[in-house]
């Protein structure tokens, strides 16, 4: 694999990470399918085990809470990509606020992803989400 195409596969992956913290943020929830496989697997504390897109948009639909809004930043990524699999991991602050107030909750989360190229471009074919911890405002 040549350095170009590392790098530029380095950059796609990460833009995954910017797209779903968007897509969160703005529950742009048809837009699921431009950052995960049609196959993925969700694993988080709140949402248990989500197996399939369909499964993983219904559950962030239910989960919306009227008024609430979120802010996600995600840093420190990590990827190691091998072929057509990477390996990819970052942290992530996610700040709970009602529009005009300071955030009332914020949590620090790690995700462990796996991704791999498809005909469309990298998409998340795995997350696994640990909570790090939370503040209550």
């Amino acid at each position: 694999m040549s350095t170009e195409t590392l790098i530029a596969d380095r950059i796609e992956i990460a833009d995954l990470f910017t797209r779903l913290a968007s897509l969160l943020d703005e529950a742009r929830w048809e837009d699921a399918g431009t950052v995960f496989a049609d196959d993925v697997a969700v694993h988080s504390p709140r949402g248990g085990e989500l197996h399939g897109i369909d499964k993983v948009v219904a559950f962030m639909r239910q989960s919306e809470v009227e008024g609430e809004c979120t802010q996600h930043t995600t840093t420190d990524l990590l990827v190691d990509v091998d072929g057509d699999r990477a390996a990819a991991s970052a942290n992530s602050l996610v700040y709970y606020y009602r529009d005009g107030q300071a955030p009332h909750f914020t949590g620090g989360l790690r995700q462990y992803c796996t991704a791999v190229r498809t005909p469309a471009g990298w998409r998340f074919r795995e997350v696994r989400i640990t909570p790090v911890w939370t503040r209550e405002s």
